[in-house]
């Protein structure tokens, strides 16, 4: 694993112009860090310089990368929940893992450090009423930002076909903000974090399924739509 060293002084603060995406969601086990490292490992196989940011002292992101193959695209991790948020200069691309229970006061200062802001939301009713109040502190917070992110909900580890699917798919189109897409119950990303992988590095016939649930997501993060105008 490649953990930033600060000390080289070859870094840089982030800029309006790097492109900056976080992942977070107050209620634990939602996925976050399944989705920032598949995010992580999607620039990694574009052959983008990615930084994985981990804001999670318990550091599940960091221990993805530690068992990353060294054939695989480098990815540089940052413990951000101790370290400052410089980046090295070559770095265009930082995915940021943001830990359960952050509200009130500590939420406002990470809003305002990414341009796209995705909350994965599991079909439950505790899930689902526990987005609805951290969405309302989100889009507040959000005001107060001089970044302004924009925010999109993303509906995880789902069971087609079933109640709960329909439920959560309904609620999350009530939210009021973009519903990207619905990433399915499935055992490739339980292999892909076993290996420090992300299924876009996985062989296509086995996550062909996946790859399209996933199509929506990165066509919103490459549209202008997720991304606050540099001033």
């Amino acid at each position: 694993m490649h953990l930033i060293d600060l000390i080289s002084g070859k870094y840089k603060p982030l800029t309006r112009n790097t492109r900056t995406i976080m992942v977070m969601n107050s209620k634990g086990g939602s996925g976050k860090t399944t989705l920032a490292t598949n995010l992580a490992s999607y620039y990694a196989s574009r052959k983008r310089p990615v930084v994985l940011a981990d804001f999670d002292p318990q550091s599940s992101s960091l221990a993805w990368l530690a068992a990353r193959p060294e054939e695989n695209t480098p990815i540089r991790g940052l413990a951000a929940w101790r370290d400052r948020l410089w980046i090295p200069r070559d770095v265009d691309t930082v995915v940021m893992d943001v830990p359960a229970g952050i509200r009130d006061r500590r939420l406002v200062p990470l809003l305002g450090r990414a341009q796209s802001i995705i909350v994965p939301v599991l079909p439950s009713a505790i899930d689902m009423r526990a987005a609805t109040d951290f969405i309302a502190e989100m889009i507040a917070g959000s005001a107060q930002s001089p970044l302004a992110p924009k925010i999109a909900v993303v509906a995880n580890r789902v069971r087609e076909n079933t109640r709960a699917f329909d439920t959560l798919e309904q609620f999350l189109g009530q939210l009021g903000l973009p519903f990207l897409t619905s990433l399915r119950d499935s055992q490739n990303y339980v292999s892909a974090a076993e290996r420090g992988i992300g299924i876009f590095e996985m062989g296509h016939a086995s996550v062909a399924v996946d790859l399209d649930q996933w199509d929506p997501l990165l066509r919103w993060l490459r549209s202008k739509r997720s991304q606050t105008e540099p001033s």
